[in-house]
């Protein structure tokens, strides 16, 4: 990467810094580009050669979150612990992380109803490429004779779909309640979840997608 390339993105990774950090001290509605650009130490002209609205900063925000999340989880996905143990992390990892992110969840309400319809279409995206950990743990853990096998994909999308009860755009702002009271929320409904493989039909081979 050539040194321009590179002070580039530093001026962009600080953008969408700063746009993390007003999103938790004034919320989107009340977050304008000149606090941005100030929040930043740059001219306000200089967002518009990155960035061509606050609503593009805010969901690029979302986006660099997202990928770091699913970095997390395929390191999860690859450690050397059991199957199961993997799975309940990956679980708790991404409730906890999106609850972490939405630390004040007025801001985050604030937000959802500003882009309500460009973040619906990301959070289906997003939700795909969880299921597509946990269905590789699935398949590898049927295959090494640790989980039962099952129809991998269908059950990862159920234990995603579970778990998104939990998410702070599930709940009003005031129902999202205390880290440690969702995280242990959390770890009951994955142990629900994964007791309740042994429960399934069984089927004549392990899902195909186990690399």
């Amino acid at each position: 990467m050539s040194q321009k390339a590179a002070a580039r993105d530093l001026v962009k990774e600080g953008l969408l810094d700063a746009m993390d950090s007003l999103l938790v001290r004034f919320g989107y509605q009340k977050t304008t580009v000149d606090d941005l650009a100030s929040e930043a130490g740059i001219g306000k002209g200089t967002i518009y050669l990155y960035f061509n609205s606050k609503e593009q900063v805010a969901l690029s925000c979302i986006d660099r979150f997202h990928e770091r999340l699913i970095a997390r989880l395929n390191e999860i996905a690859e450690a050397q612990t059991s199957p199961k143990a993997k799975i309940t992390e990956v679980l708790k990892v991404r409730v906890m992380a999106r609850f972490d992110y939405c630390k004040n969840a007025s801001s985050f309400d604030d937000m959802l109803a500003a882009l309500h319809k460009e973040l619906l279409c990301r959070r289906d995206r997003f939700h795909a490429e969880e299921v597509e950990v946990v269905e590789q743990i699935l398949s590898k853990g049927a295959k090494s004779g640790e989980l039962p096998i099952c129809d991998a994909r269908g059950v990862a999308e159920a234990m995603i779909l579970a778990t998104n009860s939990l998410m702070p755009y599930s709940r009003k702002g005031g129902q999202i309640g205390s880290c440690d009271a969702v995280e242990a929320n959390v770890v009951k409904l994955s142990a629900v979840l994964i007791d309740g493989l042994a429960g399934l039909p069984q089927i004549g081979h392990a899902t195909a997608g186990a690399k």
